[in-house]
């Protein structure tokens, strides 16, 4: 009776053996559900996808359905950890069953890499009940998200607020790279971000975050002119940024928005964050999006007092102590 419930299960292929070809038509519906339920422009990702495969070079596996495959994924590592990139597996009614496989694989295989000793993933496009047993759950925290988005008209009715100490907002130059790697590291000590994202911890971690946004396309094309530094005018410290990026040629992406804890309450998140949208608008968008975790709560009631509308849920997962 097991042999026959699970007959209807792909079969789990090693991604650097996959055709180039085979993947193309999975890339492009995997393409179109982000552009339907993020109005994200995935095709820069997708053909980055395309060339690691046709080089053999990229690290995951692929679920085949008779002659087609259903879904994909890969990993990267970073130091002693494991990051599961992109991860899709078309929808349908055994979908959530056939995701669990193939993460099960991704997962095991970097459990078994020598090294590895941490393992993180944020699944977007992952529909993953809360109640649902995930692969090696024993090892496993999880940590919800939303995704959130706002609209062009909501943002133009955001008046400004003053900011309660002296501060100059300017835009995004490279010169504050560091300093803004400094701000992350001390803005996300003992926050729940951290647990999911371990660069948070520390200011080289920091750097490498901020190599990843302002350099790389997995977040869109940074956009320096809507990104927004705060300044101290007496110490001439950076005590907030918001960072941004356009994801598609309507529609742009918060990135990062954090502030020095000694200045929260001041109103500088608020001001960050409109004068950011207001800046992505101004760019031809016309709606924004950000991601947020469940348990942030102060974060959500900011977002939400700007019009920001919860669109969708997903999954933070991360392994450790394997």
């Amino acid at each position: 009776m097991a042999a026959y419930k699970e007959a209807w299960l792909p079969e789990v292929e090693d991604l650097r053996q996959v055709p180039a070809s085979d993947l193309n038509r999975l890339l492009e519906e995997e393409a179109r559900l982000w552009d339907a339920e993020y109005s994200w422009d995935f095709r820069p990702s997708a053909d980055l996808v395309r060339r690691f495969v046709q080089l053999q070079s990229l690290t995951g596996y692929a679920l085949r359905q008779g002659h087609e495959l259903i879904g994909y994924g890969y990993q990267v590592f970073e130091d002693r950890k494991g990051l599961i990139g992109d991860f899709y597996v078309r929808p349908g009614p055994n979908s959530t069953a056939e995701s669990m496989l193939l993460l099960g694989a991704i997962v095991q295989n970097l459990m078994r890499t020598p090294g590895v000793r941490r393992i993180e993933s944020q699944l977007l496009l992952a529909r993953v009940p809360p109640q649902l047993s995930i692969p090696f759950d024993r090892y496993a925290l999880r940590h919800d998200r939303r995704f959130m988005m706002v609209g062009g008209e909501a943002i133009r009715r955001l008046g400004e607020q003053p900011i309660s100490f002296r501060a100059k907002l300017v835009p995004w130059s490279d010169r504050y790279q560091e300093d803004t790697a400094h701000l992350i590291s001390a803005a996300y000590r003992g926050h729940v971000d951290s647990e999911i994202n371990d660069q948070y911890r520390s200011i080289p971690g920091a750097r490498r975050f901020l190599t990843n946004i302002v350099k790389y396309p997995g977040c869109g094309r940074f956009s320096p002119a809507a990104s927004v530094v705060a300044v101290d005018d007496g110490s001439g410290r950076v005590c907030g940024v918001c960072l941004a990026s356009l994801v598609s040629g309507n529609s742009g992406h918060v990135t990062q928005l954090c502030t020095l804890p000694g200045v929260r309450g001041s109103r500088l998140g608020y001001e960050l964050l409109r004068r950011c949208l207001l800046e992505i608008i101004n760019q031809g968008c016309t709606m924004v999006s950000l991601t947020v975790t469940c348990s942030n709560i102060e974060a959500i009631r900011l977002y939400e007092s700007i019009g920001f509308r919860q669109h969708s849920t997903f999954p933070a997962l991360v392994w450790e102590d394997f």
